[in-house]
């Protein structure tokens, strides 16, 4: 049985022949292989496009590992296109294995990369490229320097629910207690009992994701970044900021002198994380300032199973973890996600009116249209439902108002217009924003 990834595969049609090399990004086994190789290889080979009209190199195996030299492949491809009136595709897997080489015309000059050999095969016309790569060595901001607007970049995430769900079927809610423990990592599926899952994602975020991190950057300070990785997994949808973490770590490893942990050091640490797509950065907005907080800010893990592998699968604290999987939903579906903040007023102790913040835990934009979202694990009183619903009625405009809740099944719209749904129930719609 194939694992549905519609959302994707229709971006990759929509972008086909647009003149762009399609760059499939996304955490290391989220599936861009598999999306690109199979699922999107049937969609063409369905259309009637010939199989040897699918220009396929997987860089990682020996088979192709002379194509590791751009030139070799750019070489290669060229003499299967070029003049010829046929249309051609070409699937560059794992382009981050590609060498860089000397540039054989002058030894002292820029070494030659994929993004040459890319940029070169783009000007024929009758080929339409995609690439996948291992987004620890083959960042979006490379890529974005290099093709300088030249490239679709099409983000790949783990399995979201609605795929999950549609792959395991049987009870909703036992299969969202699944996922919300064991996360969307695809091969988790085939995994054959609990002790295999959870030792697949341990490995995986230990001898992979950090592995390729240390490798990549070069990291001198194994263990800070090792302990941030661990703080962020223990704090996802909490506040926090550099300085935090490092403090942190100071105290409780006891550092001092030049041992001591900077918290220069943290934010380059996280940024390596939040570059290999392991977290997202979530800033805090002004609704009616209309600005960004510098600090603090969240930050969510992309699989929820990588998190609780690396914290050994304690800290089950519903509230964030469901807060957690509704950020990576609305980023799969293509919102900008920000946390809101608003303010209210009460009296101080001296009797003067002051300004209160209060959150809003996103705010999602796409295509012009936002949503404001609250989490909510359960609204079992009065107060907990005011806590909720207070920050919504301030932001003074009349954009959606949603309220995710744990605790109910069927949804509704309370008198002030906002709609109470069930967090299943709001995964597995995906009209609802």
């Amino acid at each position: 049985m194939e694992i549905k990834r519609d959302l994707y595969l229709k971006k990759l049609i929509s972008y086909m022949w647009d003149g762009q090399v399609k760059v499939i990004t996304g955490i290391r086994r989220c599936g861009k292989s598999y999306l690109l190789n199979t699922i999107f290889r049937n969609y063409l080979l369905e259309q009637g496009v010939k199989e040897d009209h699918i220009l396929s190199y997987e860089l990682d195996l020996a088979r192709d590992i002379r194509y590791r030299n751009p030139l070799e492949l750019a070489k290669k491809v060229r003499e299967q296109v070029e003049g010829s009136s046929d249309r051609f595709y070409l699937f560059v897997d794992e382009i981050q294995m590609s060498d860089e080489v000397p540039n054989p015309y002058n030894s002292k000059g820029k070494t030659i990369t994929f993004y040459d050999a890319l940029n070169d095969l783009r000007s024929l016309s009758n080929l339409d490229i995609y690439v996948t790569g291992s987004n620890s060595r083959m960042l979006s901001s490379d890529i974005l320097t290099e093709f300088r607007g030249r490239n679709d970049d099409v983000r790949v995430h783990p399995l979201s629910f609605s795929e999950y769900y549609s792959f395991v079927g049987g009870d909703r809610t036992d299969a969202f207690d699944n996922y919300a423990f064991y996360g969307g990592m695809p091969l988790v599926l085939s995994r054959p009992d609990e002790t295999a899952k959870m030792d697949y994602l341990k490995a995986l975020i230990s001898e992979v994701y950090l592995k390729d991190i240390v490798e990549r950057k070069k990291i001198k300070r194994e263990d800070v970044l090792s302990a941030a990785l661990d703080l962020l997994c223990s704090s996802v949808g909490s506040l926090t900021n550099p300085n935090n973490i490092a403090n942190s770590l100071n105290s409780r490893q006891k550092l001092a002198g030049e041992n001591t942990v900077a918290a220069n050091t943290v934010k380059a640490y996280i940024g390596h994380l939040i570059d290999s797509y392991l977290f997202e950065e979530c800033r805090r907005y002004d609704v009616k300032g209309k600005d960004y907080f510098d600090y603090p800010n969240k930050y969510y893990c992309d699989d929820l199973g990588l998190r609780n592998a690396r914290i050994g699968f304690r800290q089950q604290e519903m509230t964030h973890i469901m807060e957690n999987i509704l950020y990576n939903d609305l980023r799969i579906r293509g919102c900008q996600v920000d946390i809101g903040i608003v303010y209210g007023t009460k009296k101080n102790k001296a009797g003067h009116t002051v300004q209160v913040p209060k959150e809003i835990d996103f705010i999602a934009v796409r295509g012009g249209k936002k949503t404001y979202i609250q989490s909510a694990y359960a609204m079992e009183n009065e107060a907990k439902i005011a806590s909720e619903s207070k920050p919504l009625s301030l932001t003074g405009d009349s954009f959606p108002k949603i309220i995710v809740r744990h605790d109910i099944r069927k949804r509704w719209y309370d008198e002030n217009g906002v709609l109470n749904i069930g967090i299943i129930d709001f995964l597995l719609d995906d009209t609802v924003i």
